[in-house]
């Protein structure tokens, strides 16, 4: 720990941060123009490391490994123009968690397409030639190739910065950031301008994956990997704040570093492995952030989307077709074991079915009718099935008490990051979920001794009454009928309607004396408990648990099965659930290429139900019932009603 090693673990952590300068910037400009939260920018961030190692090969390392860079960064450029005008576009009218949705789908399609072009195995470019070598540092070894990147981050955001203020295309782009409504009624043409915004993102974000050539192999793993860490960094800086970036892309390659430099410490006769805290730094200074500064470090607060989509009808109770079809399908399932005797994998896929529904109604309870936008739901999903597995193994408690204690152990993590996080709104909220659920990934991950860090806990059977599968199917059934029901009985409770007016509108619902932010925090406590229940179902039906039940991946499920179905229908969650988890399963045996043809049939269903499956076919229905509805001939002569058949 000394000085020297101190510098040039700065040094790295430098260089670093330019790499993730790179990347979040062009996220922040795509944000702050088309306002689309672009899940699929760590893809461009791949195919950008993908491009330049194929073109190197193809071009030769000594005259063609510059060149080849630059025109990877343009390649991720290119494609990322030609994704914008051909799926974009046709989804900027849908509400912005639906967009989330289909670059969602994006994902998973140029993971396979990279699958399949360039195989799976690690591929590691060449040493960048002139800079392959190293330079002595106060007696240490430095990569002189990292002594490029660091100059690399200043001189973009110094072009980035020429570029936005002193060009017109840069004025009509901080315009956009601000309205861009307004700068489409002044004549602009929009939609090349929102084509141009999204091809230089990508352009970066390829530029920061092809610098990556000489330092690191290229993966199918470095999408995901690179995108939670590039949305941390614009949410910290502020979003669509260049500088902001910048400044983020430091402080948090910085720290890490530091944490890195330090290592092992004593502290008070604990040994405390500071390196371990870069598993999870970033989202520990995007909590503390958030939580001091609502807008991030250079940040401005939001201005309101009109892209909302449809407005909501008021809650109805289910009319007698819903009622005779719901006791149609309560019956089905309750003679399913019986119906699929011949195929008990059937039995078992539909426990994962009916956990995945719940899990996606406790996720929609706040961000349906409480307007609460969460990318961390699944920390709660993993606490539940933690705390049953601990209960049982740790405490020798018999599973039917677990079942009770589970959920409230995991509505106690909820009270505790709910009440940070429902002083927030918007993607900000939803970020600070995503800090707060990582932390808890962290934890688990990491403590061996307890939670049996990665390898996680096995044996965590259920009763010996439920040791045949139909005997937990049924209590699977009970249990998650039970909590879908009580959750839909809520929403028609008091609270459930002051909750709603709490999201359409805070003033008026403070006005007349309803404490809007306390009543999303009991939200929040319930979305958490009823999730707990599906993670200790969960934990049950497979025999142990692991981290992966509580990682981003299981949240961003969550988030697709509330959208697929769709997130104006008290239906859609379960719709939704069935639909990605059955697609899932049968995609997934079916084929290698399984995440291609997933998120092949995501994007239809997108653009087929812009509302969602649930969402769209009642919309159709209600049009259907408007149609045949008989007119009276006062109504036919109406004015109003003229105007209306004109509209």
């Amino acid at each position: 720990m000394g000085f020297s090693s101190f510098v040039v673990q700065l040094l790295n952590g430098l260089a670093g941060a330019s790499s993730l300068f790179l990347v979040a910037a062009g996220l922040s400009l795509i944000f702050g123009v088309t306002r689309i939260v672009n899940f699929a920018h760590g893809s461009f961030f791949m195919l950008g490391i993908y491009l330049a190692y194929s073109l190197v090969g193809a071009l030769g390392n000594s005259l063609g490994f510059w060149p080849a860079l630059l025109l990877a960064a343009l390649g991720a450029g290119l494609i990322g123009a030609a994704v914008e005008m051909l799926l974009l576009r046709r989804i900027y009218k849908a509400p912005e968690l639906f967009q989330l949705l289909a670059t969602f789908a994006l994902v998973l399609v140029i993971k396979d397409a990279a699958l399949w072009i360039w195989g799976p195995e690690e591929l590691l470019g060449p040493r960048a030639p002139g800079l392959a070598g190293s330079v002595s540092i106060l007696g240490r070894n430095f990569p002189a190739y990292d002594l490029f990147l660091i100059v690399v981050g200043p001189v973009v955001l110094g072009a980035l910065t020429l570029l936005l203020t002193r060009t017109r295309w840069g004025t009509l782009v901080r315009a956009a950031t601000q309205d861009r409504e307004m700068v489409s009624a002044l004549g602009v043409n929009q939609a090349w301008l929102f084509t141009a915004v999204f091809a230089l993102g990508a352009l970066l974000a390829g530029l920061g994956g092809a610098l990556q050539l000489p330092r690191e192999p290229a993966t199918l793993e470095m999408d995901l990997n690179t995108i939670g860490a590039a949305f941390v960094v614009v949410v910290v800086g502020g979003m669509g704040s260049i500088p902001g970036a910048y400044a983020a892309a430091l402080l948090i390659a910085e720290i890490k570093a530091v944490c890195i430099w330090l290592g092992v410490v004593e502290l008070f006769g604990y040994s405390v492995s500071f390196s371990k805290l870069t598993l999870v730094v970033e989202f520990l200074v995007m909590a503390v952030v958030l939580v001091v500064r609502p807008w991030g470090l250079m940040g401005k607060p939001q201005a309101n989307s009109r892209n909302v989509g449809l407005p909501e009808a008021p809650l109805r109770h289910p009319g007698t077709w819903f009622k005779v079809g719901g006791a149609l399908l309560m019956a089905l399932l309750v003679l399913l074991p019986w119906l699929t005797a011949d195929s008990p994998y059937l039995s078992v896929l539909a426990i994962d079915l009916m956990i995945a529904a719940l899990f996606a109604a406790s996720l929609h309870f706040i961000m349906g009718p409480a307007g609460m936008h969460s990318f961390g739901h699944a920390a709660y999903f993993g606490i539940g099935a933690y705390a049953a597995a601990l209960l049982v193994r740790s405490a020798g408690l018999p599973m039917e008490l677990t079942l009770l204690l589970a959920p409230l152990v995991a509505a106690a993590g909820a009270f505790l990051y709910g009440w940070f996080c429902v002083r927030l709104s918007g993607v900000y909220l939803a970020m600070l979920t995503l800090a707060f659920a990582q932390i808890t990934w962290a934890i688990c991950y990491q403590w061996d001794g307890f939670t049996g860090g990665s390898n996680g806990l096995t044996g965590v059977w259920p009763a010996e009454w439920l040791s045949d599968k139909t005997h937990y199917y049924y209590l699977t059934l009970a249990g998650v009928t039970a909590g879908v029901l009580l959750l839909r009985r809520v929403l028609f409770s008091p609270f459930g309607y002051a909750l709603r007016a709490g999201r359409d509108s805070a003033l008026r619902a403070d006005a007349i004396g309803i404490d809007v932010k306390r009543m999303q925090w009991v939200a929040f406590i319930i979305a958490g408990g009823f999730a707990g229940l599906g993670g200790a179902l969960f934990a049950f039906s497979k025999g142990s648990i692991s981290p992966e039940s509580l990682a981003v991946g299981k949240s961003v499920d969550g988030l697709v099965m509330v959208l697929l179905g769709g997130l104006q229908t008290l239906s859609g969650p379960v719709v939704g659930a069935v639909t990605f988890t059955w697609l899932h399963d049968t995609v997934a045996r079916n084929t290698d290429y399984w995440r291609a043809m997933l998120g092949g049939i995501i994007l239809l269903l997108v653009l087929l139900f812009p509302q969602g499956i649930a969402g769209s076919i009642k919309h159709a229905v209600e049009h259907w019932r408007e149609g045949r509805k008989p007119r009276s001939p006062r109504d036919a002569a109406s004015p109003v009603s003229a105007s209306k058949e004109a509209a």
